[in-house]
């Protein structure tokens, strides 16, 4: 099997240095029977945003089909985003075939015979966040509404009574609306109130 290897360290000005995640995982690789070094690829950068370099290229290269093991540290090393999009990560990967490891948590292993039902497991805790962060929207939402706050877009008020002039001027709906500064389907409803 065709393994990669992705490493992080939050930041190399303060003296993180990836070579001890890196000396593990490669000897953890050398010990697995049928298991090929395919790739390193190594960040530098916080785990709070996907956008890194070399995760990013991690990802492309599973949905090509370029390795079919991802070992890594642990899913903090993975990524710092949040349940939800760790488990969107790690359902990528399978959905690319790509199976994974964490070193250091065991339960995270999607080779052994566990490996649907760990998915399975972390898709739950995954929508349970999703959930939680739905309410804490909806609440604030709530909250705003009951200071007087409004969303969506603001109502524009239509003079239909000039509307209905300009109409019976003979003026059609695009004119009336270009004269109003209103969009067609703007007076299309205020003429139908």
């Amino acid at each position: 099997m065709r393994v990669a290897i992705y490493a992080r360290v939050s930041t190399d000005d303060k003296g993180q240095d990836p070579l001890n995640q890196l000396l593990q995982l490669r000897e953890y690789v050398s010990k697995m029977q049928g298991w090929e070094l395919h790739r390193e690829y190594v960040d530098h950068l916080s785990g709070k945003n996907g956008k890194r370099p070399q995760f990013q290229a991690m990802l492309k290269d599973a949905t090509a089909h370029r390795f079919d093991v991802l070992l890594f540290w642990s899913l903090d090393r993975l990524t710092r985003e949040g349940v939800l999009k760790t488990h969107l990560y790690l359902e990528q990967l399978a959905q690319a075939g790509v199976r994974f490891v964490s070193y250091t948590e065991q339960y995270v292993n999607s080779l052994g015979p566990f490996g649907e039902a760990i998915i399975g497991l972390l898709a739950a805790i995954a929508q349970q966040e999703h959930n939680r962060i739905s309410e804490r929207v909806k609440a604030g939402m709530d909250r705003a509404k009951a200071n007087g706050k409004t969303f969506g877009r603001p109502i524009v008020q239509v003079d239909v009574k000039a509307a209905r002039k300009l109409q019976t001027e003979g003026l059609g709906l695009r004119g009336i609306a270009k004269r109003l500064g209103i969009s067609v389907n703007t007076l299309l409803k205020a003429l139908a109130r």
